[in-house]
């Protein structure tokens, strides 16, 4: 009997374990990254399929960060498989037991398939936008048409970017904060940007463009996001990358001189070497760049005409030839020091030396009188600094983490000027020196809470920062110099801040909403000698909340919607007090009593995802209060004009942005992506207080406006690409008139050589040399007229090797 009983609860217990092992099931985790670089790689295919007939069970796509998790799968031997355009497949086995409910499979690495034929540029690739449509990532070193060129030119192709006067937009609006590796620096300016035409393109990973930010960034910048990503590799062992690459920029001349003053640069070079090691062992990473960018450029060939109402006519032309010589060291220390804790160290050197060597003739109408010829030498030395740290904690559940950084910049200006003022009876001459010191440290901590259905977080962030500066003028016999507007000045920035967000996701809802609390307190002190200027600041404490809403209609189709609140607080060169004479008659200056703009802005997008391809279209809105722009004015009795920063009231934008990428065959993709848009100024009055009090009352002005890419790819071989990339600028409002039309076409071949380890490339930039920017500017009493025949049009070439 006891026999028999044994046998029977063996049997029982047999079964029981039988009708529970066959339905088991397991989640299965794991992270892909990039084999040469060790990069996560986003919205990767990753496929089980079962050992027997290899019919596939499930599949997902890796996240932002490389991640991917695949639920309930049962147990039994399966294949798991990853893919993705322009890597290898790979292949490995999985075997999903009864013991175990979560298996992780670590980190799995992708090759690149150098010679596969479906390689297309990464603004032509579907993972260009992501699933969020928050952010759009671009790889520099696929821009073939401006490789060899500096950050800034690398972006004039990308969907929604345009340049203007050195410095870059989004949706036309230059409002844009520029981050490095995630970081605000003074290489790139702390209040919106400044410096991009300087960092070279060699030392950039990519590009991550960010129109709707959440609240975990900075409040600062209404138009958007630009984060700039160094390069940094983690492959085992000694790694690195060394190029060089040269060229040739303003080819020929495009607009004879006015009489009487030096030849403007021709046949400019360009030289751009660039290192970068890497060091991996075990639980350490360590790396360096090094990048060297020297240039000449015709960086300004302006000639404009000023009409007076009195009958005045003056002529002029600005020839600014410039010399660059810009130094970047950057490196940094990567410490894993158990699975939970690790810490980084990193720090940035950059120093730019500018030499411009220009003249600046003043003509009456026809010529017959050269009024004054101002010519002038600016030698400027620009010295940045940043040291950072920082801490994360991982905690048991993945996901779950603690972020600490510190990050401190150090930031020197050191300008002198010189000028020679050349009347009809006198020859003068004058000077002046400008001295700043810009401190900054910042201090962050970010939390990171995964949910069943998204994820919590939240932070806070603390900077404090100081700019001393001091302006000497140096005035001659008969100068347009005010010698009494010099002095000192001293800028202190103290900005708290709190946020929040939420994330909640399922298969059909995407949701975000967050909070950012930020305490602002600026004071501005000034010499109190100034005859103009008295110390100012302001402080506020404001909420910038943002939403965001997903629903995806299928696996292909999704809805987007938008909405944030921003602020744009004034740079502290947009409230220097100092005269900038660049140009000796139409003359900038700051304004301490200028205040933040604050914008709401709301979107609602739709992206399609197709065969070898995607579409995407945005509908938005931006309505933008105490807009920020500058107004020019003259004084009774001088034919000088003084451009100051002023408030305005209202203006507002509302566009519509689309994106269509397609693989048409193995060799050809393109990108073709478009912008359109009504801007509009409202009424205003303000009054210039520099050097006296002028009024001045704007008319509302509305003008719709847009651009046009086209960027096509060609994989003309196994190991050769090349570019063709057009834009069309359309005409557009500006504070006070309007700006004209613009269009260039780039060209660009790069090849593979030495087993996929080299490349070499050939671009060339405005190959029709038709990228001039005019202008017209209507003031009380005058109006001028500006064409700008600046360098647009460079041919360069370049190696560089990977080991």
């Amino acid at each position: 009997m006891k026999l028999k009983i044994f046998l029977i609860l063996s049997l029982l217990i047999m079964k029981i374990y039988n009708v529970t092992a066959q339905h088991n099931t397991a989640t299965i985790s794991g992270i892909i990254k990039d084999k040469t670089s060790q990069i996560p790689l986003p919205f990767i295919n990753v496929v089980i399929k079962t050992a027997k007939d290899q019919k596939m069970l499930s599949g997902t796509v890796t996240n932002e960060e490389g991640r991917f998790n695949i639920p309930a799968v049962p147990s039994g031997n399966y294949t798991v498989e990853i893919s993705s355009t322009g890597y290898k497949t790979k292949s490995q086995k999985l075997f999903v037991g009864t013991l175990s409910d979560f298996l992780d499979l670590n980190t799995i690495d992708l090759e690149e398939d150098i010679n596969a034929l479906s390689e297309v540029v990464v603004t032509s690739k579907p993972s260009e936008i992501s699933s969020k449509m928050d952010k759009k990532v671009f790889s520099v070193a696929d821009n073939i048409a401006q490789s060899g060129g500096s950050v800034l030119q690398s972006m004039q192709n990308l969907p929604g970017v345009t340049l203007h006067e050195g410095k870059v937009q989004l949706r036309g609006n230059d409002k844009v904060m520029v981050l490095i590796d995630e970081k605000q620096t003074a290489l790139t300016g702390f209040g919106n940007q400044s410096g991009l035409d300087n960092i070279p393109a060699s030392a950039i990973e990519r590009i991550e463009i960010i129109n709707n930010p959440s609240a975990k960034f900075d409040a600062n910048g209404n138009a958007g996001i630009i984060n700039i990503i160094y390069k940094k590799n983690k492959q085992e062992g000694l790694n690195g990358k060394v190029g060089i690459s040269s060229g040739y920029g303003a080819l020929w001349e495009r607009k004879s001189n006015l009489p009487s003053i030096r030849p403007q640069y021709q046949m400019t070079p360009k030289m751009n070497p660039s290192l970068s090691l890497n060091y991996r062992k075990e639980k350490i990473n360590a790396y360096i760049q090094a990048d060297y960018l020297y240039t000449e450029t015709l960086n300004k060939n302006e000639f404009v005409t000023r009409t007076y109402d009195d009958g005045t006519i003056i002529k002029q032309q600005t020839v600014r030839n410039r010399d660059t010589h810009f130094t970047t060291l950057k490196s940094g220390i990567d410490w894993n020091y158990n699975e939970q804790n690790s810490f980084s160290f990193s720090a940035l050197f950059g120093s730019e030396k500018i030499i411009d060597n220009g003249d600046e003739p003043f003509f009456n109408q026809d010529y017959s009188q050269r009024l004054r010829l101002w010519s002038f030498l600016e030698d400027e030395l620009k010295t940045t600094v940043m040291a950072s740290a920082s801490y994360e904690h991982k905690f048991k559940q993945p996901g779950h983490k603690l972020n600490a950084g510190i990050n401190y910049t150090y930031h020197r200006e050191d300008e002198k000027y010189f000028f020679t003022n050349t009347l009809p009876n006198s020859v003068g001459q004058d000077s002046f020196k400008l001295l700043s010191d810009e401190k900054v440290i910042d201090i962050n901590l970010d939390y990171i809470k995964p949910l069943k259905y998204g994820r919590f977080e939240t932070g806070f962030k603390f900077r404090t920062r100081e700019i001393p500066t001091n302006m000497q003028f140096f005035p001659g016999e008969n100068s347009p110099i005010d010698a009494n507007a010099g002095g000192w000045a001293e800028y202190e920035e103290i900005i708290p801040a709190l946020y929040s967000n939420y994330i909640y996701e399922t298969d059909k809802i995407e949701a975000e909403l967050g909070l950012r609390l930020e305490y602002v307190s600026l004071q501005y002190d000034v010499n109190p000698d100034h005859p103009t200027y008295k110390s100012d600041g302001y402080n506020y404490t404001e909420p910038f909340p943002n939403l965001r809403f997903g629903y995806k209609i299928d696996d292909k189709n999704k809805l987007t919607l938008f909405y944030n609140r921003r602020v744009d607080r004034p740079a502290e060169v947009d409230i220097r007090i100092f005269p900038k004479y660049d140009d000796a008659e139409i003359i900038k200056v700051g304004n301490p009593a200028l205040r933040p703009q604050f914008t709401s802005a709301f979107e609602a997008g739709y992206k399609k995802t197709m065969s070898k391809g995607y579409f995407t279209s945005s509908v938005y809105y931006r309505i933008i209060n105490g807009t920020i722009s500058r107004i020019a004015t003259t004084v009774p009795g001088s034919t000088l004009i003084y451009n100051v920063f002023q408030n305005a009231d209202k203006s507002s934008s509302v566009g519509i942005e689309a994106v269509y990428s397609q693989e048409v065959t193995s060799w050809y993709s393109f990108n073709l992506n478009g912008n359109l848009y009504q801007n509009t100024i409202d009424a205003f009055t303000v009054t210039n207080l520099y050097p006296v009090p002028s009024v001045y009352h704007g008319d509302r002005q509305q003008m719709v406006s847009g651009n046009l890419k086209w960027n096509n790819t060609l994989q003309l071989d196994k190991t050769l690409k090349g570019q063709i990339s057009a834009v069309y600028l359309a005409p557009d409002i500006i504070p006070q008139g309007r700006i004209d039309s613009r269009f260039s076409v780039d060209l660009g071949l790069k090849k593979t050589v030495q087993k996929g380890k080299g490349e070499v490339f050939v671009n060339a930039t405005d190959i029709f040399n038709t990228l001039v920017i005019q202008k017209k500017i209507d003031g009380v009493n005058f109006s001028y007229n500006s064409k700008d025949y600046y360098e647009t049009q460079v041919v360069r070439f370049g190696y560089s090797y990977k080991f």
